[in-house]
Formats: structure tokens, C-alpha cells, sequence
């Protein structure tokens, strides 16, 4: 058995090769496969029997089977730069519909887009189209009502241009909350100590935040922005350069990036609002949690160390403890309220 194989789990499952059902092994390894004209490497699952010496010891499920040869078409579109079956997925339900539906709205047969989940690779025209409707939410209105005549159910039409256009309106305010951020940061176009020479990056800043409240069990505002500070510094000690691109200034409750306010407004950042019971006054706290639905673009390998130090070092920090912590910091104690916080004081971080 090769190194690249492994145990998953021990399973009750009807052998074959036994002709009874009993504990085997499902395991996974590298495979390589023919597809159109490629040979793609993929991840095949299967299951050995432990009660035979016999040399064919291995079988699959006719589900196994399917789902071995979709991960095998998938590493094929993602070498052809097509969308994988779950991204199709992922975009039909962004706009609330079936497979038959999203293969209407597209002017295509009833069953194309269950082909394109299941088993069939879409050639590269479909695969823009696709693309440009998960983009631009206006087409995908558009490409509906040109091809009304197909919904028969004009309930069911009503209910899903009622849901692209509510894609339409979160769109339009996420991307007039990115416009506010970028204005917020016209005066550090340039990279220079105040935004640790970096550009500022807005899908840098949501990989990050999204990276964090995986990670962190009980994430609030204030917590949150003392770990994106953090994060930021140490890339900065350690590889000369900020991760965001984010200026931070001093403030009453320590570090906090200019646009703060702006940044967990961001359609990739989920959050919940909670009543907060201080000094018998209710205040609102902000509880972020996980986006599961929001796919971001993956910090790098350097950075996920950095990120991953962080949060180990204030992972059982609550906000009134982080913030204490970060009132101690020389880049607080050396600046005054409002003041841009210089990157240049990341050599002195105690972490």
C-alpha cells in the first residue's frame, strides 16, 4: 500500500467479495484518469475488505463511482480554468433556483445544468455565460426575462425575479460600501509606513476576517479589529510588508483601521447583532461569525502561519482583555488619539 493512501474511517458495508455485510475500510488515495485530453490526478475513494488475503480486495458503490469520477472532471475543468459542478451549483442557488430553472434562465434544455453537476463539462461558452450571469446579477434579470416563456408556473417566475433582484439591491449596497472604503483610503494610494507598504487590498481583507472567524469562537467587532492590527504588524516584522493594506490610527479601545465600520459591513462578512446589558444601558455588540457561503481567495502559506500565531497567542482573549493587552503596546503608548499608528512600530509587538 502506497504512501499516498489513507484511512478515512472503518465502516459496516455490504462486501461483494465477501457476499455479507461487515466492517471494511474506506480509504482515499491519488489516482490519475483519462479525461477528454488530459490525464487528471483526483482523489478516489473506495473500500479494501479486511476479512480476504485475495489480491482483489477493493470494490466501490455505484455512488462511490460517480462521485470518483466527478472529482476527476472537476480537476479537469479547474486545469481548463472552467467552473467546477459545485460552483455551478453554488451560483444557481445564489439566485434561489433548481437545476431545471437555472437551465431555463439560461435558454438551455430542462436537464443541461443537471448534466453539468452530475457528469457532463460544459464547453467554454456556456461556462462564460454562466460566469457573467454570477457576476452581473442585472444579466441574470435579463437572461430571465428573455426567456419567460419557459416558466410555466408564473408564481414560481415571480418568486425568482423577486430573489435576483434582491441579489441585485445586496450587490449594489456592498459595492457602494467597498466605494466608501477605497475613498476613506484615496490619500494612501501610495505604499509607504502608514499602510506597511501595501495597497489596500478589500478581498485581502475579507480572506483575512473570514481565515480569523473560522478560527475563533466567540469574535466581536472590537476583537476582530485588534486581530486584523496584529496580524498586519507581524507580517510586517516578519516579511516587511502588511497583509490588508489597512492604516490604523489610535483610538479610545486601541488600534482600529481607518473604515473600520465600513469593513464588517462587507457582504462577505456575516454577522449577528446582540443586545449587550452596560452600566443599565443596552448596547448593540456585533458577533462575527463564519461566512460558509461566501467563498474568498486563500491567505498564502506565509500568511496563514503569521494569522495562525496570532490567534494562538489571543485565541482565550476576550475584547476588555485584548484591548488591556494593546493599550501596553508602545505603538499605543507613543501616539496620541487620531494619529496614524506608523508600521515602523511593529518591531516592538509583544506577541
Amino acid at each position: 500500500m502506497n504512501s499516498n493512501d489513507i484511512l478515512l474511517a472503518k465502516v459496516k458495508e455490504y462486501c461483494p467479495i465477501c457476499d455479507k455485510e461487515h466492517e471494511v475500510e474506506k480509504r482515499k488515495r491519488k489516482s490519475k484518469i483519462e479525461v477528454k485530453d488530459l490525464i487528471v490526478e483526483y482523489d478516489e475513494i473506495y473500500f479494501r475488505c479486511t476479512e480476504t488475503q485475495d489480491e482483489e480486495n477493493e470494490f466501490v458503490t455505484s455512488e462511490m463511482m460517480d462521485n470518483n469520477l466527478l472529482n476527476a472532471k472537476d480537476n479537469y475543468r479547474r486545469q481548463k480554468k472552467l467552473l467546477t459542478s459545485e460552483e455551478i451549483k453554488e451560483i444557481r442557488k445564489k439566485y434561489g433556483l433548481t437545476q431545471a430553472e437555472f437551465s431555463f434562465l439560461l435558454g438551455l434544455g430542462e436537464i443541461t445544468i443537471t448534466r453539468y453537476e452530475k457528469k457532463l463539462i460544459q464547453d467554454e461558452t456556456y461556462d462564460k455565460i454562466m460566469r457573467l450571469v454570477n457576476d452581473n446579477a442585472f444579466l441574470a434579470l435579463d437572461y430571465l426575462k428573455n426567456n419567460k416563456e419557459k416558466f410555466k408556473n408564473i408564481k414560481r417566475y415571480d418568486e425568482i425575479e423577486n430573489n435576483i433582484k434582491k441579489v441585485i439591491l445586496s450587490d449594489t449596497l456592498d459595492y457602494l460600501n467597498k466605494q466608501e472604503i477605497e475613498v476613506k483610503y484615496v490619500n494612501f494610494e501610495e505604499e509607504s509606513k502608514y499602510n506597511g507598504f501595501k495597497k489596500l487590498d478589500i478581498e485581502k481583507i475579507e480572506s483575512l476576517i473570514q481565515y480569523i472567524a473560522e478560527r475563533c469562537e466567540d469574535l466581536y467587532k472590537v476583537k476582530l479589529m485588534k486581530l486584523l492590527w496584529y496580524s498586519d504588524m507581524l507580517n510586517y516584522k516578519e516579511n516587511n510588508k502588511s497583509i490588508t493594506g489597512l492604516v490604523y490610527t489610535h483610538q479610545r479601545l486601541g488600534a482600529l483601521p481607518i473604515s473600520g465600520d465600513e469593513i464588517v459591513k462587507l457582504k462577505s462578512v456575516q454577522i449577528i447583532e446582540e443586545e449587550n446589558m452596560h452600566q443599565n444601558d443596552i448596547n448593540i455588540i456585533y458577533h462575527i461569525l463564519p461566512n460558509k457561503e461566501y467563498k474568498t481567495k486563500k491567505l498564502s502559506e506565509i500568511e496563514r502561519k503569521i494569522v495562525d500565531k496570532v490567534i494562538e497567542k489571543f485565541k482565550t482573549f476576550n475584547t476588555n482583555m485584548i484591548v488591556d493587552y494593546m493599550h501596553k503596546e508602545k505603538a499605543y503608548l507613543e501616539t496620541k488619539t487620531n494619529q496614524i499608528i506608523d508600521y515602523n512600530f511593529a518591531k516592538y509587538i509583544n506577541i
